[in-house]
């Protein structure tokens, strides 16, 4: 079955309500959003969570100290490098670490090769100018089957809710799937009967049907 992360967490109750679910990932975001959440915070949060859920943490061209640091005191798992990294700073956190792209058209898709060995994943957003992710707006799926070729796992983000989450399965494949605004009353508020309509659809799916 597909992979299922929710992101940009930023109370308890949507956390718990994620687990309660079998999401299988939680993102917190340490960057510049609506979605952006304190480390303070996010420990609180993530110390109440049971274990055998992902705790993944986001970050935006984030000081390799500073990132330790607040990985540590959190007790984040995986790291997302939604910026600019290079693949050399990628590769510091491997095997803990994801590189998300955002793609506009297939000239895009070389970027990727610089970070195949460097990375676990391969995340891939909607392109938007001036936002690093969040942007409620539907990701190019064939551009990530195209990307497939780069053999590493895809998680697909962008734009997804329970109206096109079981399209976006069966036309990609990918390994998980990231949704945040989809499922929303407002950034960083989920919406708990969309998440409820979402991982029921996800856990649903038959990627060959």
């Amino acid at each position: 079955m597909v992979k299922v992360k929710i992101c940009g967490i930023t109370n308890y109750e949507d956390a718990a309500l994620a687990v309660d679910l079998g999401v299988d990932a939680l993102g917190f975001i340490f960057a510049p959003s609506p979605r952006r959440i304190t480390p303070e915070k996010a420990r609180k949060i993530i110390a109440a969570l049971p274990p055998l859920v992902t705790i993944i943490g986001v970050f935006v061209d984030e000081d390799e100290r500073h990132l330790l640091t607040i990985a540590d005191y959190c007790g984040l798992q995986v790291f997302q490098f939604h910026g600019n990294e290079s693949p050399e700073f990628c590769g510091k956190f491997k095997p803990r670490a994801i590189k998300s792209f955002r793609l506009k058209e297939s000239s895009d898709l070389s970027s990727l090769s610089a970070y195949r060995d460097q990375v676990r994943a391969f995340h891939l957003d909607t392109f938007q100018t001036g936002l690093f992710g969040g942007t409620g707006r539907t990701f190019p799926w064939h551009l990530a089957k195209e990307a497939k070729a780069y053999s590493l796992p895809l998680i697909l983000s962008g734009g997804l809710t329970h109206l096109n989450i079981r399209q976006a399965i069966r036309d990609v494949h990918p390994y998980a799937v990231d949704v945040s605004s989809g499922i929303e009353v407002r950034p960083g508020k989920k919406d708990a009967e969309l998440m409820r309509q979402l991982v029921e659809i996800i856990k649903g799916v038959n990627p060959n049907d």
